[in-house]
């Protein structure tokens, strides 16, 4: 079975590394990479396509009233 490509975007740095640490436990799970801005999430999630993207809203230069969807 392989592990579930995830990428975290989150503009706190402390909660940012408690949830890959979290995650990381899971062998399930494969963190691939991380953004601490809306900007630099989405562009590295249409470089990276993760499975699984857990993205805190309201951090900078996120549009909180905008549904994203990657191809």
């Amino acid at each position: 079975m392989s592990s579930i490509r995830t990428f975290i975007a989150e503009d706190h740095a402390i909660l940012r590394e408690g949830l890959r640490a979290l995650l990381v436990s899971n062998p399930d799970i494969e963190i691939i990479g991380e953004a601490e801005n809306g900007r630099d999430a989405v562009q590295q999630i249409c470089k990276l396509k993760p499975q699984l993207v857990l993205m805190d809203l309201s951090m900078s230069h996120t549009e909180r009233d905008r549904s994203y969807q990657f191809d």
